[in-house]
C-alpha cells in the first residue's frame, strides 16, 4: 500500500468517526447552536474542492495555553470556488476577565478597554458555529483554533464536536516534506509563505485580517496544485 493510499485510507477512516461522533453527540446536545450545528452533515470526502464550502477562520488569544487561557477575538470569512464572500466577513472581540499581559498586547493591540466593550464568548462562538455548518474550517496553524474552539465548547456545552479542517501550514509542509531537503521551520509562517506566494503584505495578528490572509494563501496554493482541477476534500483535509 502506497503512502498516498494509507493517508487517503486514514482521512476516510477519520471522517466515518467525525460522522459516528457527530451523530452521537447531536442526540445529546442541548437545543441551540451546537445542535444545529451537529445536524448538518459534513460534505462527502470525493467533493470536488470547488463544490465546497469553506470558512476561514482566525482567533487571537490571551496566551497559547487552551486550558489556562481565553479567545480573545475572532475573525472569519467564506470561501468558495476560489472566490470569497467579502459580505460574510466577521470579527468580533469576546469579553473576559483573563487579565492582559502586556506583551501580548503588542501583538494583537487589543486593549483592556476594547475587551470589556466586547460579546460573550457564548455570542461569539454561537456565531461561529452558525456559519460553520456544512463547512469545513481553514486555518493556518490548526493546533490553536482546534484547542480554543474545543475548549469553549466544552465551557458553554459540557461537550465539543470534532472539527475538520484544512491547514494552510501543514499543506505548506507536506510540499516541503516531498523535496526531501532541509528547510527552516520559518518558512512555514503564515507571512514568509504569502511572500512566497507573492502576495501582498497584511495586518497580522487581526483575527479577520489572519482569516482573509489564510483564505488568499489557500487560494494560491490551490490554483498551484488544482490546476486539472481534480483535488477533492480528502485530499486537503488535515
Amino acid at each position: 500500500m502506497t503512502s498516498t493510499t494509507l493517508a487517503n485510507s486514514s482521512t476516510f477512516g477519520w471522517l466515518l468517526g467525525y460522522e459516528a461522533k457527530r451523530k452521537q453527540l447531536l442526540k445529546k446536545a442541548p437545543a441551540g447552536a451546537l445542535r444545529d450545528f451537529l445536524s448538518v452533515p459534513l460534505p462527502s470526502i470525493d467533493t470536488p474542492l470547488d463544490k465546497v464550502e469553506i470558512l476561514a477562520v482566525d482567533f487571537e488569544t490571551t496566551g497559547l495555553d487552551a486550558k489556562q487561557d481565553k479567545l480573545l477575538s475572532v475573525g472569519f470569512i467564506t470561501l468558495k470556488k476560489q472566490h470569497m464572500s467579502l459580505k460574510t466577513s466577521y470579527h468580533q472581540i469576546i469579553k473576559t476577565k483573563a487579565q492582559l499581559e502586556e506583551s501580548n498586547v503588542i501583538i494583537h493591540h487589543i486593549t483592556d478597554s476594547q475587551k470589556e466593550q466586547g460579546q460573550a464568548l457564548e455570542i461569539v462562538v454561537e456565531t461561529l458555529l452558525k456559519a460553520l455548518a456544512g463547512k469545513v474550517m481553514l486555518v493556518h496553524f490548526a493546533r490553536i483554533e482546534k484547542q480554543f474552539l474545543t475548549e469553549a465548547c466544552l465551557e458553554l456545552y459540557g461537550m465539543a464536536p470534532t472539527f475538520p479542517m484544512i491547514d494552510t501550514l501543514a499543506l505548506a509542509k507536506r510540499r516541503l516534506d516531498k523535496r526531501d531537503v532541509a528547510y527552516d521551520p520559518s518558512e512555514l509562517r503564515l507571512t514568509n509563505l504569502r511572500r512566497k506566494f507573492e502576495l501582498p503584505e497584511h495586518h497580522a495578528h487581526n483575527a479577520l485580517n489572519d482569516a482573509i490572509a489564510t483564505a488568499e494563501l489557500f487560494m494560491a496554493q490551490m490554483s498551484k496544485a488544482n490546476k486539472n482541477g481534480e483535488t477533492t476534500l480528502k485530499d486537503v483535509l488535515l
